[in-house]
């Protein structure tokens, strides 16, 4: 009895293609993500007391908790 060969595919076998990333489409998100980081950073981080942009404690108390786990000192 003879047995039937097994036929392989080409694309089995192809190596694989690597995929280009057009800079130009990533950098207005890159550069939107790090303006926004920076923005949560000065909330997090620096809005309080004499560089604090709202009157009040709301946003002091809004990040308090955050503040504390990225290791800010508010108090």
């Amino acid at each position: 009895m003879a047995t039937a060969a097994v036929p392989t595919s080409p694309a089995a076998s192809a190596e694989p293609v690597p995929v280009r990333i057009p800079v130009r489409e990533v950098l207005p998100w890159a550069l939107f993500m790090g303006v926004l980081a920076l923005f949560m950073i000065y909330f997090v981080g620096a809005e309080q007391g004499a560089t604090a942009m709202f009157s009040g404690t709301g946003v002091h108390e809004f990040v308090h908790d955050g503040r504390h786990l990225l290791a800010f000192p508010c108090h």
